[in-house]
């Protein structure tokens, strides 16, 4: 009788340790990622242009991942530009095809500007930056000629 229950408990044992295997790879799709920028010029006079040098790091590389762009200027007026050339519209996503890039901000006003910058994932991952500009008091707007 003993020999039957210590036999029935082994095999028991032994049918949890084999239905717990899965010989399927368990491949992460989502990983963490940060946009690091070099600093970026605070003081901007209308129609001056700013430069925004920009390195996308990822934690992780799933390559069939893709990340898009997007944009939001809640306060001032101007427009964001990458380096193919493409101007962004306001709140559009556009692709992101490079990890080294940058991004052209140049005023059209003479009031503070703020622009938000977000990067997703198209895995919902995100990462959000915010970029303040003011009116160069000292720069050649104001200057009589």
């Amino acid at each position: 009788m003993k020999m039957n229950i210590l036999i029935a408990v082994v095999l028991f044992q032994c049918a949890a340790l084999l239905t717990a295997c899965d010989d399927t790879l368990d491949i992460q799709q989502a990983y963490d990622f940060k946009v690091e920028t070099m600093p970026v010029q605070s003081k901007i006079i209308k129609g001056e242009t700013a430069e925004i040098r920009c390195t996308l790091i990822r934690s992780g590389r799933f390559e069939e991942d893709t990340y898009t762009i997007r944009y939001f200027q809640p306060s001032g007026k101007g427009s964001l530009k990458m380096d193919d050339g493409t101007i962004l519209k306001p709140n559009d996503r556009y692709p992101l095809t490079k990890e080294v890039f940058r991004l052209y901000y140049t005023s059209q006003s003479i009031d503070q500007q703020k622009i938000d910058i977000v990067v997703e994932s198209k895995t919902g991952k995100r990462y959000e930056m915010s970029f303040s500009f003011n009116n160069d008091s000292n720069g050649k707007e104001d200057t009589p000629e």
